[in-house]
């Protein structure tokens, strides 16, 4: 059975900084593409981040971009999402998704709220 469980969400003011956590089981690690998005509400799902495979290519959102920096760990099957310099407009549920072999998976999403 596949599982995504994202953690480290929570309330933080403006300028603020959180690092977001996703552990993945189940699927062949290594192998898969993973990523972040997040929805905000009355949007649609955003792709904020995406490292590709075990060599660790990665792309970002131009909003993020210089703020947040997604990284891998595939000793431990997680990967990880620091967010700095947060502003309100990055208020949303940040998902985890796990991409490969035609399958896509995601975790059940944890809500940052930036505000001060």
């Amino acid at each position: 059975q596949v599982q995504l469980v994202e953690s480290g969400g929570g309330l933080v003011q403006p300028g603020g900084s959180l690092r977001l956590s996703c552990a993945a089981s189940g699927i062949s690690y290594r192998r898969y593409a993973m990523s972040w998005h997040r929805q905000a509400p009355g949007k649609e799902r955003e792709l904020v981040a995406i490292i590709r495979n075990s060599w660790g290519n990665t792309d970002y959102a131009d909003s993020v971009k210089g703020r947040f920096t997604i990284s891998r760990d595939n000793a431990e099957n997680s990967v990880y999402l620091q967010m700095n310099s947060l502003n309100p407009e990055d208020t949303a549920v940040y998902y985890c998704n796990a991409q490969g072999y035609g399958n896509s998976y995601w975790g059940q999403g944890t809500q940052v709220t930036v505000s001060s």
